[in-house]
């Protein structure tokens, strides 16, 4: 049920941005970063964490994720190093995804061409 459930969670997810992005002038950047804020609002009321527990991994793979370890990484720190610990927080959970995407990205920026 745990595998129907993550299934559900991340086809829900792109229903939503889907439609969306069909009935407004937003475009994916606006949508993605909405989905961030909403992943982290969701987490600062630790409602991404009772989620987490009912979907499995299937909240933990779409955008929203990201927001959640911003803000939960934030506020790990925050309690050990006070306001420092914010940022400190921030980028230590979130450090290996947004290096790695800016590797994948120069890699691929060098293999293939872009279309007009």
């Amino acid at each position: 049920m745990l595998l129907v459930n993550s299934f559900l969670f991340c086809g829900l997810l792109c229903l939503i941005s889907q439609i969306i992005l069909d009935n407004t002038k937003l475009t994916p950047g606006h949508i993605t970063s909405i989905l961030v804020v909403i992943g982290a609002f969701l987490d600062s009321f630790s409602l991404y964490d009772i989620i987490i527990k009912k979907v499995g991994g299937g909240a933990l793979l779409p955008i929203t994720s990201f927001g959640h370890s911003l803000i939960h990484g934030a506020l790990a720190k925050t309690s050990s190093y006070g306001l420092l610990g914010i940022l400190m927080g921030m980028f230590d959970l979130t450090a290996s995804g947004i290096t790695s995407a800016i590797i994948f990205a120069a890699i691929f920026s060098l293999i293939f061409n872009p279309k007009d």
